[in-house]
């Protein structure tokens, strides 16, 4: 039996335009939206009743401190608070204790969130001038990303050698999203002010 889900009489918010009709979920997916679906009895219906249905938004930057910071913040109620304001899936940044940047804490990230988390997930792997064998070993499944951090604000995550960086962009076997920062030059400003 195939997990069918029944949206129907929704105002769908799709593609810059609004239609009334159904929606018909099956097996995690969407199968078809129309101004009116069709289905059997062992279809689970939600009516709508004009409610809108708005597709979920993803975050791509956000810091939920776990593991080591959970006195802040923990994935259980980060996700649950990024649910409620629309968001169903996120990608967490690597500064947390310990740093997200060898495979092995990459990994229990993500075993973390599979009992923890209430949204969609991926982690990302944190760039360090000392693991860019890390950086090559991961596998494009196994991550959002890698992270690197060009300022000093992040301790031991800071990558400032050009040969690292060089090495990153051009061996990364994915996304690669950069904190464009120079300490030099903060610094610098930092004394004028």
């Amino acid at each position: 039996m195939s997990d069918e889900i029944l949206i129907r009489n929704a105002r769908i918010v799709n593609d810059g335009q609004i239609l009334e009709g159904d929606l018909l979920v099956r097996n995690g997916r969407i199968e078809r939206i129309a101004p009116e679906v069709v289905v059997g009895n062992r279809t689970r219906v939600l009516e709508a009743d004009g409610r809108y249905l708005l597709p979920g938004m993803i975050d791509d930057q956000v810091h939920f401190r776990e593991p080591g910071v959970t006195h802040k913040a923990d994935i259980r109620s980060e996700s649950r608070a990024a649910l409620a304001g629309g968001i169903t899936s996120f990608m967490e940044m690597p500064n947390t204790v310990p740093q997200t940047v060898t495979l092995d804490a990459l990994e229990q990230k993500y075993r973390l969130a599979a009992d923890r988390s209430m949204a969609n997930f991926s982690f990302y792997l944190g760039a360090t001038n000392d693991n860019i064998e890390s950086i090559r070993a991961l596998q494009p499944n196994q991550t959002c990303g890698i992270k690197v951090f060009m300022g000093a604000s992040t301790g031991n995550m800071l990558v400032d050698r050009e040969e690292i960086l060089e090495a990153i962009f051009r061996d990364a076997p994915v996304l690669v999203a950069t904190h464009c920062e120079d300490t030099p030059t903060i610094a610098r400003n930092e004394a004028s002010y």
